[in-house]
């Protein structure tokens, strides 16, 4: 391999800019098809067709795009060039000739970050570009500590991360971050997030960008959870809603295989939607919310109120697991809850996978037990036809790993390589 393809994949300055827009296509999936700014069958998306395996030579790259051979090689040459990809020799596949080289991402030299930013703890993941994780550290930190504290924190957790997995701080490419509270996906900003004090409109992206030059995308941490859960557990689903069912209730939508964020940024709140005839106070103002009947410290204050020790979702999961009967009772009511308000999404979005994550899903069995019951009672028929729900299969790291295939995709998205190709910022 000759030096240029040593070359970091965005050349210097790239990808520091502050905001995170939302045309580079960060919730797009593999197979999404060009994206704005891209020319038709540029070198972005020829690796693209690598990527996802469909294709794997020269040969196939002409065929897939029907560019004369000598334009795909120039597309494949280019990529070579910016370390985006390798091209080995085969084992075997040739019927006669010199055997067909075969194409693949080039991931040993670049990687990307996913940070996962909860309630009481900070999970940081270091992925390759290929998305094998390289390194994972949790530790237990209070997101009310403010954006300088924790910020610094992952800041040198990273740092830790990249020198145990041998890699070169130029080698971070991107930096997916899951934050829990309501996030403006245009700017990478959180906007009035109840449970982060001092976090109002941070400038989050700027953070990192003047720490390790690298693009940051900001998220709220459902949407990157459910993100997780469609990349790897259920691939073949297009349409999937994850519900987090935590200390808060949200939920992440996948539509036609992206993330659907709304207008603005807020879709999938539906911790306050009002369920049944509860008045039970909300730390949003209201009564009645779907978080304050069902959210596991809504729980936990029940069971407190019984005389039990609870003073989080985590002690209600303790209770149930132990067999008190008030704690079971009382987490299959609150799946009905949910189900109740997942009902409604069902009918109206019609997904064919529900996921249910977040800490209370680690009693699954009762809580599914009550969410299934509401479900397939109250919603119509066709809407549930193939409709599966399913505990979380990626689990407690899904923050994690999803916010790396955030960084993942935006890094390797089609306009973000034409770029880097043609030496542009980005």
């Amino acid at each position: 391999m000759s030096s240029a393809s040593e070359q970091a994949i965005f050349p210097p300055g790239a990808g520091t800019g502050a905001g995170t827009g939302t045309s580079a296509g960060p919730g797009a999936g593999p197979g999404a098809g060009p994206g704005a700014g891209s020319t038709p069958h540029s070198s972005g998306e020829v690796l693209a067709l690598i990527r996802t395996g469909a294709a794997s030579t020269r040969a196939d790259i002409s065929r897939l795009t029907g560019l004369a051979r000598s334009t795909a090689s120039q597309r494949v040459d280019a990529l070579i060039a910016h370390g985006f990809v390798d091209e080995d020799n085969a084992d075997g596949g040739s019927t006669g000739g010199r055997p067909p080289r075969r194409l693949r991402l080039r991931t040993r030299e670049h990687a990307v970050a996913g940070v996962d930013l909860g309630a009481s703890h900070c999970r940081v993941a270091l992925l390759d570009i290929g998305g094998a994780t390289l390194a994972l550290r949790e530790d237990p930190l209070s997101i009310a500590d403010g954006p300088q504290a924790v910020l610094g924190h992952v800041e040198r957790t990273l740092n830790a991360l990249l020198k145990e997995a041998g890699r070169e701080r130029h080698s971070l490419q991107s930096i997916g971050v899951g934050v829990p509270g309501p996030v403006e996906f245009s700017t990478g900003r959180p906007v009035d997030p109840p449970i982060m004090p001092g976090w109002h409109q941070y400038p989050i992206p700027e953070f990192f960008a003047g720490r390790f030059g690298a693009r940051a995308l900001v998220d709220n941490d459902v949407n990157v959870m459910a993100l997780a859960e469609q990349r790897r557990a259920f691939p073949d689903t297009r349409y999937l809603l994850y519900i987090k069912v935590g200390t808060g209730i949200g939920c992440g939508i996948v539509a036609d295989g992206r993330l659907h964020r709304g207008a603005q940024g807020s879709a999938g709140d539906i911790g306050h939607i009002r369920v049944g005839d509860e008045e039970a106070p909300c730390r949003c103002g209201n009564s009645g919310c779907l978080e304050a009947v069902a959210g596991g410290a809504a729980l936990a204050r029940r069971l407190a109120e019984l005389g039990l020790d609870a003073a989080s979702g985590s002690d209600v999961v303790r209770l149930v697991k132990s067999g008190n009967r008030d704690a079971v009772r009382m987490v299959r009511e609150a799946g009905r809850a949910v189900g109740e308000v997942l009902a409604g999404l069902v009918n109206f979005f019609n997904p064919d996978t529900v996921v249910l994550g977040g800490a209370m899903a680690a009693v699954h069995d009762q809580l599914l037990a009550g969410v299934r019951e509401a479900v397939y009672r109250r919603s119509h028929p066709l809407s549930t036809h193939v409709l599966r729900i399913e505990p979380s299969r990626t689990g407690e790291n899904a923050a994690a790993i999803g916010a790396g295939i955030l960084a993942i995709e935006h890094a390797l998205s089609p306009e973000q390589v034409d770029r880097a190709l043609s030496g542009a910022a980005g």
